[in-house]
């Protein structure tokens, strides 16, 4: 699919079509319909027929889409059978949440490196992931190959790792410092405020009898 444009939403919504796929196949389901996946995955009918267009046919007028099927065709697109190693900046409170759970319910992503400025983690292995000095970020990168970073550091310190990182070969960056980053348009960079994500919660509980979906 690399010569073909793919929505930015689309390819979003992808690890959660992939994911309630796995569950229908382990569970012995043969076929779904569109109506039966939006009912699922809270997305409408109409989106989820218009992101898998962009796939070409994958599925019959009548009869819906054929669970195996399915499944094999988002496991390439996903490169679910290439293990992708992330490298993880900052192994403070939230680095080690990460580290403990460490995508176990993936098959395809490991965080294989950490790398922090506390010289009591430095040399040590934390569940199975060694732990590097800031200093060795550029060896390692180019050593273990990774192109895809997570920045849990404090956000003073996050734009230097992300030049850092860019001036190395990384080419996506997980965000989790409140700090926007600067990045070039080769690499893309992914925010996930968590802070923000409840706020914005607790305001659509509070204001959910004013609040309407347009304009989404």
């Amino acid at each position: 699919m690399k010569d073909k444009k793919i929505p930015r939403a689309t390819a979003k919504r992808l690890p959660l079509y992939y994911r309630y796929l796995q569950y229908l196949f382990s569970s012995g389901k043969k076929k779904v319909s569109s109506a039966d996946l939006s009912d699922a995955v809270k997305i409408d009918s109409a989106t989820i027929r218009r992101d898998f267009s962009y796939f070409g046919a994958l599925g019959k007028r009548g009869y819906g889409y054929d669970v195996e099927d399915l499944l094999n065709f988002f496991s390439k697109q996903l490169n679910q059978d290439q293990l992708t190693h992330v490298a993880l900046i900052g192994v403070g409170h939230l680095g080690r949440a990460l580290l403990n759970y460490n995508f176990q319910s993936q098959n395809n992503i490991r965080i294989s490196a950490g790398f922090d400025v506390d010289e009591d983690l430095v040399d040590t292995i934390y569940e199975g992931v060694p732990i590097y000095r800031i200093d060795d970020l550029g060896e390692q990168i180019k050593a273990q190959q990774f192109d895809v970073a997570i920045i849990t550091v404090p956000g003073e310190a996050a734009q230097d790792i992300t030049d850092r990182l860019v001036e190395n070969g990384i080419k996506g960056i997980m965000n989790f410092t409140p700090i926007r980053l600067t990045v070039p348009e080769n690499v893309r960079a992914m925010n996930v405020d968590l802070s923000n994500e409840l706020q914005s919660l607790i305001y659509f509980v509070q204001y959910s009898d004013v609040i309407t979906d347009e304009n989404e």
